[in-house]
C-alpha cells in the first residue's frame, strides 16, 4: 500500500491493491458464518408477515456493535460510548442454537422483518456456547441522499470516460480500456468506508476495527477474487476527486488497469472531521 500523498492543501489520496483475494471474515465461533447467511439471505425477495418484502443491501460486519450476551443496558448509550452513534438500532438474542446455520433459521423464522429491513447497514454479532446476540444498526448519517447517490453516477461516468482513451500514468502507458460495469456490493463497501472515514476522522485504508479492503468488500458480499481501492479527502466534487487521482500514477494506473471490470464508488461529509469530504472507489473483477 502506499502512503497517502498530499497532492493540495486539505486534498489527500491514497491507493491499495490486492491481487489475489485471499483474506475471509470466517471466524471459528462462527460469527462471520452468520453474517454471510443474513447477507444472502437480504440478496432476495422473501414472503414475510403476510407480505413480500424486496431485497435489501447487505450488512457490513462492525467489532463495535458485539454486544455481551448478558447485555442489559442502553443500546444507543452503549454503542456510543464504542464509538459508534446508532440513529436505529435494535437487538436480537437467540438460544439453544448450536451452530450458525440455527442460529440464522432462528433468525429467520422469528425476525424475518428485521433481517430484511432496509434501514439497517451494520450488524454486529457475539457467541458464547449456543446463546448469540445479534446487533442491527444504522449509524448517524447513514442514509443515502440523492446528492450521494447523483455523486456515485458521476464517478462511474467519469471513470468511464477516463478508460475510453490512451493516458500516460506516471511512466507507465496504459491503453484504452472497456468501461467498468457498477457492482452493488463494491458500492456497498465503498460507502460504508468513506462514512467510516468520515464519521470517525481517519483517512486509511484499514478502519478502525482492524479491516482492509479485502475484508470489507467479501463482508458486503463481493465474491471477486482481484481488488483495488482509491481514496481521497478534501475534494469537494466527483470531478476533483477524478482529476485528483488521475493526477497520481499510482491512483491512475488502478482506474485504468483492464484488469478490473467492476467498480463501486461512494462519498461521505462530516463538517466536524479534518477533511469535511472522503471519497472511496472500489475496483474488482471475479
Amino acid at each position: 500500500m502506499r502512503h497517502p500523498v498530499r497532492t493540495r492543501r486539505f486534498a489527500s489520496l491514497c491507493l491499495t491493491l490486492l491481487f489475489p483475494l485471499l483474506t475471509s471474515l470466517a471466524h471459528a465461533r462462527g460469527e462471520g458464518q452468520l453474517v454471510n447467511a443474513i447477507n444472502d439471505y437480504r440478496s432476495q425477495p422473501h414472503r414475510c408477515e403476510w407480505r413480500t418484502i424486496r431485497a435489501a443491501q447487505p450488512l457490513v460486519l462492525r467489532a463495535s456493535l458485539a454486544l455481551p450476551i448478558g447485555f442489559r443496558g442502553g443500546l444507543r448509550e452503549t454503542l456510543q460510548e464504542s464509538g459508534y452513534q446508532a440513529r436505529t438500532v435494535r437487538s436480537i438474542r437467540l438460544t439453544n442454537a448450536r451452530d450458525a446455520e440455527e442460529a440464522f433459521e432462528m433468525l429467520a423464522d422469528e425476525h424475518c422483518a428485521a433481517l430484511l429491513d432496509n434501514q439497517y447497514a451494520d450488524v454486529g454479532v457475539n457467541r458464547v456456547g449456543d446463546e448469540w446476540r445479534v446487533v442491527l444498526a444504522q449509524p448517524m448519517g447513514g442514509a443515502p441522499t440523492s446528492d450521494a447517490v447523483s455523486a456515485d453516477k458521476t464517478l462511474l461516468a467519469q471513470v468511464n470516460a477516463a478508460r475510453a482513451k490512451p493516458r500516460m500514468c506516471g511512466r507507465q502507458r496504459f491503453a484504452a480500456a472497456r468501461p467498468l460495469s457498477w457492482n452493488a456490493a463494491l458500492g456497498t463497501a465503498a460507502q460504508g468506508h468513506s462514512r467510516s472515514m468520515a464519521r470517525n476522522n481517519y483517512f486509511a485504508h484499514r478502519d478502525p476495527d482492524g479491516r482492509s479492503t479485502s475484508e470489507r468488500a467479501k463482508s458486503a458480499g463481493f465474491r471477486g477474487r482481484k481488488l483495488g481501492e482509491n481514496i481521497a479527502a478534501g475534494q469537494r466534487s466527483p470531478s476533483q476527486a477524478m482529476h485528483d487521482w488521475l493526477a497520481s500514477p499510482g491512483h491512475c494506473a488502478n482506474l485504468m488497469s483492464p484488469m478490473f471490470t467492476q467498480v463501486g464508488a461512494a462519498s461521505a461529509s462530516n463538517s466536524r472531521s479534518d477533511a469535511g469530504v472522503y471519497w472511496t472507489m472500489v475496483f474488482g473483477a471475479p
